[in-house]
């Protein structure tokens, strides 16, 4: 493939926000991303046009906004490799949440209580945001089950010989991150999954941050559930999807219960509905899904491939021009090549708090914190770190600019660069 040019910009135009603040380098696309114009008129679209309650109703509105959540599983679906051996889409085991805390608090509810006993054993990573650890935490102490910790070795790998180690015939789920949300590393997610089979476990990903950047496929991976949020998707807040193998699902009991997840129901019990309106009680957010299905079109439309190139690009860029600064130490890897999409950073003697605050003078928008992985920065020695995180519509510029930023940061409280 050609060189990504960085300097040049053909996304930027389509993103209201930014089209509005010429001036912000927005580099927190790790909480949540921007939304294209696309996104925000098919959400208002959708009320504009086909407000109704999915499921609900035999009228027309009602019909059209039914047949477009169910389009919008089919799409993402095949967004995330979820077919059959034909290729067709299995929209039925996409299962919508708020979001992907929701989505990993489903599976830990549900598999977790059913199959976890006094003695056996759930294994994360020690990257893990708490999204995906505070469940299986809680979990493990209510079943009396132990909770294992794939750690990282001095280049923050988690080795063979590690996954070998800690995923044991003890061990009945697995459930990691594929993408650190703090040191822009991915574990390996193949090799994880297949030992995790091997010893007759179930196996997760937390996507909240790979989805977006990196072109998954459920199938490839060999996993039995993966959770994601489209609002770091160029989608909309609220919503959160849950994929799982279509067997996993039908076995698990729903998380919630209500209106809409049953077949039937008489005055003592009740029969649940199908997967996946099983684990969908209430009423949707069918205007955010209907977007969503927006934002999964506008990221195919451009070519998924280029963006991830142009992304990789924009992250190696980042890296070196942090390397070239003597008061900044960056957390994690320092080949450019191991991050994608995120760099976790400190300045010399300067808390992160105070930097982010300094920088967002200088209109550039980074975050800082134990960005929800507390046991992972414990396990660094820190408490905190400022973090850039980028997205395709980001360009060199934007990079440039915080680093112009953290120039500045640092003669506010030395003096000199």
């Amino acid at each position: 493939m050609a060189a990504i040019d960085i300097a040049a910009n053909p996304y930027r135009k389509d993103f209201p926000l930014l089209v509005q603040q010429p001036n912000l380098a927005f580099l927190d696309s790790a909480a949540t991303t921007q939304r294209p114009k696309a996104v925000l008129d098919a959400q208002r679209h959708f009320y504009e046009t086909m407000n109704a309650n999915p499921l609900r109703g035999l009228y027309k509105l009602s019909v059209e906004a039914t047949e477009a959540i169910d389009k919008t599983r089919k799409d993402i679906a095949a967004f995330i490799g979820a077919t059959d051996e034909k290729g067709k889409p299995q929209g039925n085991e996409i299962v919508f949440t708020r979001n992907a805390s929701e989505s990993l608090n489903l599976v830990a509810h549900t598999l977790g209580k059913k199959i976890l006993k006094p003695g056996d054993e759930v294994v994360i990573s020690i990257m893990e945001h708490h999204s995906n650890l505070i469940p299986w935490q809680q979990i493990c102490k209510e079943t009396g089950a132990k909770l294992v910790y794939l750690r990282l070795d001095k280049d923050f790998r988690i080795t063979p010989e590690e996954i070998e180690k800690k995923i044991t015939g003890k061990t009945k789920i697995v459930s990691v991150t594929q993408l650190s949300n703090v040191l822009g590393v991915s574990p390996d997610i193949k090799a994880i999954a297949k030992r995790a089979h091997e010893v007759g476990a179930y196996v997760g990903v937390d996507g909240a941050q790979s989805v977006p950047h990196t072109q998954v496929n459920v199938r490839d991976l060999g996993i039995d559930y993966l959770a994601f949020s489209p609002h770091k998707l160029e989608g909309p807040m609220g919503i959160g999807v849950l994929w799982g193998k279509i067997d996993l699902l039908n076995s698990m009991p729903p998380f919630l219960t209500g209106g809409e997840m049953i077949d039937s129901v008489t005055e003592q019990d009740a029969v649940w509905a199908p997967v996946p309106q099983k684990f969908e009680a209430g009423t949707q957010d069918a205007a955010g899904i209907y977007a969503t299905d927006a934002a999964i079109k506008y990221l195919t439309d451009q070519d998924f491939t280029k963006l991830e190139a142009r992304e990789h690009a924009l992250t190696h860029y980042l890296v070196e021009q942090l390397e070239a600064l003597p008061f900044i130490q960056i957390v994690g890897p320092r080949d450019p090549d191991r991050h994608l999409s995120v760099v976790s950073f400190n300045v010399k003697d300067i808390h992160p708090h105070d930097v982010a605050s300094l920088l967002d003078m200088k209109d550039v928008a980074i975050r800082a914190g134990h960005h929800c992985a507390q046991p992972l920065m414990t396990s660094m020695g820190i408490s905190s770190s400022c973090r850039a995180s980028v997205a395709f519509y980001n360009d060199k510029k934007d990079i440039d600019q915080l680093v112009d930023g953290l120039n500045y940061v640092w003669q506010v409280f030395h003096g000199t660069k």
